[in-house]
């Protein structure tokens, strides 16, 4: 006697209580040899193979098939397949009548299907073929479906998709309000796995008229997930981490897919959104804290150094100006100075100075290089160049381990002044850019000196003075490199630009030449601003002789 079911493994004694001769298949000993051959292969396989035979496609399958079609086994077995699949059978019944018209397979890749296969309407994705299975004589008798469950591999792809989504959307945000906000856009673009969701303050929750609720029943931690049934639908609350306050018990709430078991993976997702978003609040937090700490840092600094910039010290028949302008970045607050003072001959000092860095170690640096500078410049009568050898050496010897350039430039009144009123400026250049001389008749020229190295490169370094005759109506501008460097822009380019911005300047005063540069080269943001400008005043009419006006000793 023919036993097609001794194959069967844990279903045998489920396909021997189907009265198969009360289905359209009928009795077994009457099954023609190819629905035999099939059934045998079937039975013999590990993979998800069944058989939907007949023009009805009553339903023979295998013990893997039973893991895909959940509690409609028994019952599926000599069933029609649209009795047992009605939820579904729009999108597989006419694949299944075009394979038996047709005798052509299919090949379907992950589709999607809402199948009532645990009690509810379950959100499955499956892989499969179906084929036709031909007679001796060549005709359909009926069709193979070889399947595969893909439900996890798609869940896993979709909702790594989303979380990536979500991590991008929330890495250039620094507002916690607004990391929330965006949160709940992105997340709601996923209505497959978060049907609903909010995110819950604590001036919201409780308020009337909020489409999930508000608090769970038990009290939990910020990272913890809950997950509880309410009116037959089920809802998470993932509380988020404290974010400099705005989101303190902050609380991701969510409405659950009623197509999905709440299994394992489907919590560790939802854990996963709230950790997300708790990184996004926490980056906020983080960036947050170091932008106060940098305004502070950038406070301190800046107080410092204006404290440092004293109003420049005045000597009849002298115009001085000076200006100090920080830098707009954040974090950007530099170690430029200026510096005017009277030494103890009566001759004025002027300073002008930069030391390495954009910090508050920069401007602590600076401190102490314009208090060694003011020291030795006061304590020492030797020339510019004298005490600029004299600061390398304290440096060296005081371990002030910083490099800056600076021009320390002396003004002295000529003895026997041709033209009347004209003076000596005496300078020397510590790596700094040249000062810019502006002639009584306006033309304007680099006061160019052979480079020398950096204030704190070589201590006693050799350092040479040089020397210009300063006519009345003459214009000597001191500044720092914030003035003309711009990203992108030559310096031989921008020392051009500022001779150029000073020439025709001759009749503006040392407080209108600051203004006007100042004017002309806006805040780049890059770097701070020091100026300091010397004029001779014009002689009056009476006085003006056809003197030489400018020249260099």
């Amino acid at each position: 006697m023919y036993e097609p079911f001794d194959a069967a493994g844990s279903l045998r004694s489920a396909y021997r209580r189907v009265d198969w001769a009360a289905t359209p298949l009928g009795p077994v000993s009457g099954w023609s040899r190819t629905l035999r051959s099939a059934v045998d292969v079937a039975l013999h396989t590990r993979f998800p193979v069944t058989l939907l035979w007949g023009p009805e496609f009553v339903m023979v399958y295998n013990e893997a098939y039973v893991g895909l079609i959940g509690n409609k086994h028994p019952a599926a077995l000599g069933a029609p397949a649209v009795r047992v699949f009605p939820e579904v059978w729009d999108a597989i019944g006419p694949m299944l009548h075009s394979v038996r018209a047709t005798q052509r397979a299919t090949w379907t890749r992950d589709l999607r299907l809402l199948m009532d296969r645990q009690g509810y309407l379950e959100e499955c994705f499956f892989t499969f073929s179906y084929s036709a299975v031909r007679g001796a004589e060549g005709q359909v008798e009926g069709v193979i479906d070889i399947a595969a469950e893909t439900t996890a591999q798609v869940l896993s792809q979709r909702r790594l998709l989303l979380l990536a989504e979500l991590t991008d959307a929330l890495g250039d945000l620094d507002d916690p309000e607004q990391i929330l906000d965006r949160a709940v856009t992105v997340l709601r673009n996923d209505p497959q796995d978060l049907p609903d969701i909010d995110v819950l303050l604590p001036r919201t929750v409780g308020a009337a008229g909020r489409p999930l609720p508000a608090v769970p029943s038990s009290v939990f931690d910020a990272g913890d997930v809950v997950v509880e049934r309410i009116a037959g639908t089920a809802v998470v609350w993932v509380r988020l981490p404290d974010a400099s306050g705005l989101s303190d018990d902050a609380v991701l709430v969510a409405r659950l897919s009623q197509h999905l078991p709440i299994d394992e993976s489907y919590v560790r997702f939802v854990r996963l959104v709230g950790a997300s978003v708790a990184q996004a609040l926490h980056r906020a937090q983080t960036r947050q804290a170091e932008r106060r700490v940098a305004s502070l840092e950038r406070e301190l600094s800046e107080k410092l150094q204006r404290s440092l910039l004293t109003p420049p010290a005045r000597r009849e028949g002298l115009e001085v100006a000076v200006r100090y302008r920080p830098a707009t970045e954040r974090a950007r607050l530099g170690g430029d100075w200026y510096d005017s003072f009277l030494q103890p001959d009566g001759c004025l000092a002027l300073v002008i100075g930069d030391v390495a860095g954009h910090d508050r170690q920069a401007a602590a640096a600076m401190a102490q290089i314009r208090n060694l500078l003011r020291g030795v410049a006061y304590g020492l009568e030797k020339s510019p160049a004298g005490v600029l050898a004299g600061l390398d050496t304290a440096m060296s010897g005081l371990r002030v381990d910083t490099f800056a350039t600076a021009i320390l430039a002396r003004v002295e009144k000529v003895e026997q002044p041709v033209p009347p009123g004209a003076h000596h400026l005496v300078w020397a250049n510590a790596g700094h850019l040249p000062p810019v001389l502006v002639a009584p008749d306006g033309s304007a020229r680099l006061l160019q000196t052979a480079p020398e190295v950096l204030l704190g490169m070589n201590g006693g370094a050799g350092r040479t003075d040089h020397r210009v005759t300063l006519a009345p109506g003459s214009t000597v501008v001191l500044y720092t490199d914030g003035l003309i460097e711009r990203r992108g822009t030559l310096l031989d380019e921008g020392l051009a630009d500022l001779v150029d911005a000073l020439t025709g300047r001759h009749g503006l005063s040392a407080e209108q030449v600051c203004d006007h540069l100042l004017d002309r080269y806006p805040a780049s943001g890059e770097d701070d601003i020091a100026l300091v400008v010397l004029r001779i005043p014009p002689a009056p009419a009476a006085e003006t002789t056809d003197g030489p006006g400018v020249g260099t000793g």
